[in-house]
């Protein structure tokens, strides 16, 4: 293999994927000549790019021809995407250049939540409660089965999209209408999920998984709130995070079970009575800057080791930081009209721990909470701090947001 592999990225069509993105392909474009399969031209991708062409990921054939004329024009190691909706094709496209994948079946298992459910309870992994129906009427009778109160989902969406707590019956017409509108974007199935709900704190574990065989690498401590949705608030890695140990055998035996074997992982789950219980799996690095976080926090790089893994490389997994990262998502009030976002110049000059701060918005653009819209239509940026501990960092986190200057005009 030459000093410097080609390693195929394909990702989706989003100028504003430099801000949660950037950085992985930045870190890959240091060790790898990249070429990219997008749905559009690349914008600010170009500059870490040797040659790249436009298909839309989502359309198997497309995506399959993209890919064998860029293995024509390059010697091609590996294939990988850190885009959720695009798992599946990438993966049968590696397995079509006959490159290292988890085979497409179990990504499809991943992406699948009612599956991944039925593989959990086969394995003995602790998981929730899960019914996959069809209607209203199939959703009513696995709430009385279950137990209020309830989640419903979209069996495969992601970002919490269509994600809704339900906690009586009375409720339960305009919830399952607000995760079926969702679920019938959904590309492995457009089913609701009835589940039960698990009371307890969230978390994610980052796991990186070479030939069969995987290491824990972080454990990332999640705030989601605006019930009863499940937007994601903000996170906090730390690289001597004890609960680790409690976690890591769960998200590795959950990997087992969907038959993962290579590539980046992040398991989510939540803490019941300090026991973990799977939520989902999601196969990819994971989004909202957490691959950003585990580097600062522990020098491991995530978004690397994906590509050294989609090269058949062993990637190198040594931490040479041992300190905490937080990010603080910026959401507003209310839905409405972005007049104003801002920090204050001269506490941002001062704050040395402020590792960055990005509005993805600007005055102007209009800003709608769930149920309208979701994290897509109402996130106006973030901003990340770094300390010696978790809650050194999440202090410096909420210390920062303090100095923000964010003005919405109602809708």
């Amino acid at each position: 293999m030459p000093a410097r592999p080609t390693v195929l990225l394909v990702t989706a069509a989003d100028p504003e994927a430099a801000a949660y993105r950037g950085y992985g392909l930045e870190s890959i474009a240091a060790h790898y000549d990249v070429v990219l399969i997008s749905g559009a031209e690349p914008t600010w991708e170009r500059e870490f790019l040797v040659d790249w062409m436009v298909a839309d990921p989502a359309d198997q054939a497309a995506l399959s021809e993209a890919g064998r004329t860029l293995a024509e024009r390059h010697p091609l190691a590996g294939v990988m995407t850190w885009a959720e909706w695009y798992l599946v094709p990438t993966a049968r496209l590696a397995r079509q250049l006959s490159l290292p994948t988890t085979a497409p079946e179990a990504v499809q298992g991943c992406r699948n939540k009612a599956t991944s459910r039925t593989l959990f309870a086969r394995h003995g992994v602790p998981s929730a409660a899960s019914v996959s129906v069809r209607t209203e009427a199939e959703a009513a009778q696995a709430g009385q089965r279950i137990g209020y109160p309830v989640v419903f989902k979209p069996a495969s969406h992601a970002a919490s999209i269509g994600v809704i707590r339900v906690d009586t019956p009375q409720e339960l017409p305009c919830a399952y209408a607000f995760a079926a509108q969702a679920a019938a974007r959904g590309t492995e199935s457009t089913r609701v999920l009835v589940e039960e709900y698990l009371d307890g704190p969230e978390v994610s574990v980052e796991c990186v998984t070479y030939q069969g065989q995987t290491a824990v690498v972080a454990v990332t401590r999640k705030t989601v709130g605006m019930p009863p949705f499940f937007e994601e608030l903000a996170h906090v890695v730390d690289a001597n995070d004890p609960l680790l140990a409690t976690v890591a055998p769960v998200a590795t035996a959950a990997l087992e079970a969907l038959g993962v074997t290579e590539g980046i992982s992040h398991v989510e789950m939540r803490l019941v009575d300090g026991r973990p219980r799977l939520i989902e799996v999601n196969g990819r690095i994971g989004g909202d800057m957490i691959g950003h976080l585990v580097h600062l926090a522990t020098g491991v790089d995530l978004a690397r080791a994906a590509a050294d893994i989609a090269c058949g490389r062993a990637p190198d997994l040594t931490p040479t930081h041992s300190q905490a990262a937080a990010i603080r998502l910026i959401y507003p009030a209310r839905s409405g009209t972005l007049t104003t976002r801002s920090i204050d110049a001269d506490f941002a000059v001062g704050a040395d721990w402020l590792e960055r701060v990005c509005f993805q918005r600007q005055a102007g653009d209009q800003l709608v909470l769930p149920p309208q819209g979701d994290m897509f239509s109402a996130r106006i940026g973030y901003l990340i701090t770094t300390g010696p501990r978790a809650a050194d960092a999440q202090a410096r986190s909420t210390e920062a947001y303090r100095h923000l200057s964010i003005q919405v005009t109602p809708a």
